[in-house]
């Protein structure tokens, strides 16, 4: 069996990923991805390295975005991406393509129609984007993590999976974020892509946060910004002169994400669906930053829904300071007690196994093809 794999959700691709080799030890699977997140960046994604460390052959797509853009380059890249995806299918031969979604996925999908190859998609948020609206009319299945987000999609093609999480996020395996100060710990997430308006509040509140809690800060690795060298260099400054500790880390991979998780407090995050549903799951209290710009305004709408079941608290970015991140801190440090999960239905994506769904899905369809 021959599978490509392809969408801006690598996150949720990885436990579908073992789930498949599980099932089958022989299967082949192939992604196609970005290497770069952004223009002018010259270090490699968390989804390249982690892909890529799996053993799996990588092909980088140079799809262009349709939505919110008038950049001319960017949009010739459209016809660019499907040639590509083309050419990409034709090289590998795939039974089936599976989609996690996004502009990245969207030649991928239509080539591969073309081709008479099927595909599944997964959709991650509650409000569908553009990207999974289209790609419904040539899939064979739509595959959605909450119920809500039934309504875009042909009634027909839906399948109510959850979300898949990683194991790792459930269990401590490290020893690497350990501070005896007797503060408690945050873990602040720049996303994937490395925020640099996160990065740059965290370096300018450093002090502050220092002066009674434990960071935990993933920064990514932007080459243009070099948000971590200035950072680290920041800490340095003020290691003399607070007795809290910063945990610095470009990227916090499997072996430490379950401790980053589970040992902090409270989680500072963008409110993308992956990072909501691992929150969920770990009952977490969360202060939420959503990315304003996004498709349908769905990282507010997932925002709005943590809050609405009792764990987080929303900063606007717009309004985002230091000042503004070092009290909502504080206060949330403060009042913990008043952080619990209202609805425990929410967690019923956990008790339905997604990876292994998704997977099978994946498998039948590919059985239909032959």
């Amino acid at each position: 069996m021959r599978i490509i794999i392809t969408g801006g959700h690598h996150s949720s691709a990885l436990p579908v990923i073992a789930k498949l080799k599980e099932k089958n030890p022989e299967v082949q699977i192939f992604w196609i991805g970005h290497k770069f997140s952004m223009k002018g960046d010259k270090n490699p994604t968390l989804e390249f390295r982690e892909i890529t460390s799996l053993g799996i052959p990588f092909f980088d797509l140079k799809a262009g975005k349709v939505y919110k853009t008038f950049d001319l380059g960017r949009l010739m890249k459209v016809p660019l991406g499907v040639i590509q995806s083309f050419y990409y299918i034709n090289k590998t031969k795939p039974d089936v393509i599976l989609s996690f979604g996004g502009y990245l996925a969207a030649p991928v999908v239509l080539a591969g129609w073309f081709l008479g190859v099927p595909s599944v998609t997964h959709e991650q948020t509650v409000v569908a984007g553009y990207a999974n609206r289209f790609i419904s009319h040539f899939v064979r299945k739509i595959l959605i993590s909450w119920k809500e987000s039934a309504k875009y999609f042909p009634a027909k093609k839906v399948i109510y999976v959850g979300i898949p999480l990683r194991n790792e996020i459930f269990q401590i395996k490290s020893n690497s974020f350990v501070a005896d100060n007797g503060f408690p710990t945050v873990y602040i997430s720049a996303g994937k892509t490395g925020s640099h308006i996160i990065n740059e509040i965290v370096k300018r509140s450093l002090e502050s946060l220092l002066r009674f809690c434990n960071v935990i800060h993933q920064s990514g690795d932007h080459s243009f910004f070099n948000d971590y060298e200035l950072i680290e260099n920041e800490y340095k400054k003020v290691k003399p002169k607070v007795k809290g500790k910063l945990f610095l880390r470009k990227f916090v991979f499997e072996d430490e994400i379950g401790e980053a998780l589970n040992r902090s407090n409270i989680v500072v995050a963008r409110s993308g669906a992956h990072t909501i549903a691992e929150i969920l799951a770990l009952n977490k209290p969360c202060i939420l930053i959503p990315i304003p710009w996004v498709s349908h305004n769905e990282q507010n709408e997932n925002a709005r829904m943590l809050k609405s079941y009792g764990l987080a608290e929303i900063l606007d970015q717009n309004n985002l300071t230091p000042d503004a991140l070092v009290n909502q801190v504080k206060n949330s440090l403060n009042n913990l007690s008043k952080y619990n999960l209202k609805d425990k239905s929410s967690l019923g994506f956990l008790e339905i196994k997604p990876a292994e769904l998704i997977a099978n899905e994946v498998i039948n369809i590919s059985k239909e093809k032959k």
